[in-house]
């Protein structure tokens, strides 16, 4: 212990003698005079000295040997009772659908929006999280795919005049073949390697949409873009805002169970062996081509569906809603929530998307502490705020099934 507040003393000192320009001296240039702050100086001494014991204490708790080997999270067991009681599972699912129908009826048009762009994010996280999370595929570039679906809709509506229910399968479908594009140069690749192609693809279809001014109108973009058709109605605005939130429940329930299944189908474990070991994965005869492909274009699907639904719901699309922080924004709701875990995408995409808007009161400081939150989940929970749970199967001889 007294080491530790020795090493935390010292790098108070430390930075105290590095920030005394900035923070203690303010020179007057008007009036030819210097002001000395101290008191700066010693807040900063107290908050270095604070923060970095607590830091170099957790750091040591962590390292800890854990006396429980039994010790299980919270998460992890929660997600085992559901497993093992279906009818506690259910229940829950119908408390949580039922919160989710009754939303609007109880809220503005605000808060509606941004639980909209919030669900928006909860499909594109499960979508990212095939590639990412069950793949272990690293795609930087998955903003790409998101631009050529809201591309899509708007070029074919605004030009052709089609409707937003027939152009939306077409908008996964040509993001699901962007999406096998880019995965036929990247099979050999790996790790960082990977990343930087991905990286390259989304920068490049960004740049094409900026500079090909015949074909996607540049960095004016295109406008006009019809909103949702339903069943021919004639809606308002805040009709209209309530008719594309609950269109989004459904495409988050649809999508939660599609990704569900196939997480737990054969081409689901072929990603997870895949993610765990390739040339393993390999040697036991599971085809390392076809396992990717289906991995960048079924993740690169929702993708589009997604690009689609923005552009019908914003009315209007440039190159500067596609850069790469989106695809950031994306891969941290992923990590943050867990990778390869359903439950931990879609409680990273409502932290990393209501919480900045809920603080906006704070906009001076909110993104630094939303990059001190990100550090320490990286260090000490870097497996995600809710792990992936693996049910485990347990063989039972014959004569014990047989109770002899």
């Amino acid at each position: 212990m007294a080491q530790e507040i020795l090493k935390s003393l010292k790098a108070a000192l430390w930075f105290m003698f590095l920030t005394f320009p900035i923070m203690v001296i303010k020179v007057n240039t008007v009036y030819k005079t210097i002001e000395w702050r101290w008191m700066n100086m010693i807040f900063i001494g107290v908050g270095i000295f604070v923060g970095s014991f607590i830091w170099r204490w957790l750091l040591n708790r962590k390292d800890r040997p854990v006396a429980k080997k039994d010790f299980v999270p919270v998460s992890t067991r929660v997600q085992a009772y559901l497993a093992e009681n279906p009818m506690a599972k259910r229940a829950l699912q119908g408390v949580l659908l039922a919160a989710l129908l009754c939303f609007p009826i109880f809220m503005d048009a605000y808060q509606i929006n941004i639980f909209t762009v919030a669900l928006m994010y909860i499909v594109l996280g499960l979508g990212l999280n095939i590639v990412v999370g069950l793949a272990g595929l690293l795609d930087l570039g998955y903003v790409a795919f998101y631009a050529v679906g809201a591309y899509t809709y708007a070029l074919l509506n605004t030009t052709f005049g089609l409707s937003f229910w027939l152009v939306l399968p077409i908008g996964g479908a040509l993001a699901a073949i962007f999406g096998i594009l880019l995965g036929f140069p990247v099979l050999r690749l790996r790790g960082d390697y990977l990343a930087i192609v991905t990286l390259g693809f989304g920068e490049i279809i960004r740049l094409v949409l900026e500079n090909w001014n015949d074909f996607s109108h540049g960095p004016s973009g295109i406008a006009g873009i019809d909103k949702p058709d339903f069943f021919g109605l004639e809606l308002n605005l805040n009709q209209m805002t309530d008719a594309i939130y609950y269109m989004m429940v459904a495409f988050t329930i649809i999508t939660i169970f599609f990704v569900g299944r196939l997480q737990n189908s054969r081409i689901g474990r072929a990603w997870l062996a895949l993610r765990e070991d390739e040339i393993a994965c390999q040697a036991m005869g599971v085809g390392r081509t076809r396992t990717k492909l289906m991995a960048f274009a079924l993740g690169a699907t929702w993708a589009g569906l997604m690009g689609v639904v923005f552009a019908a719901k914003t009315t209007f699309i440039n190159p500067a809603s596609f850069t790469f922080l989106e695809s950031a924004i994306i891969l941290s709701i992923v990590v943050l929530g867990g990778m390869g875990s359903i439950p931990g995408v879609i409680l990273g995409a409502l932290i990393m998307i209501l919480l900045p808007e809920y603080m906006r009161s704070f906009s001076e400081y909110r993104m630094i502490v939303f990059g001190g939150a990100m550090v320490l989940m990286m260090v000490f929970r870097p497996q995600g705020l809710v792990s992936n749970f693996r049910r485990k199967y347990s063989f039972h001889g014959v004569d014990e099934r047989l109770g002899g």
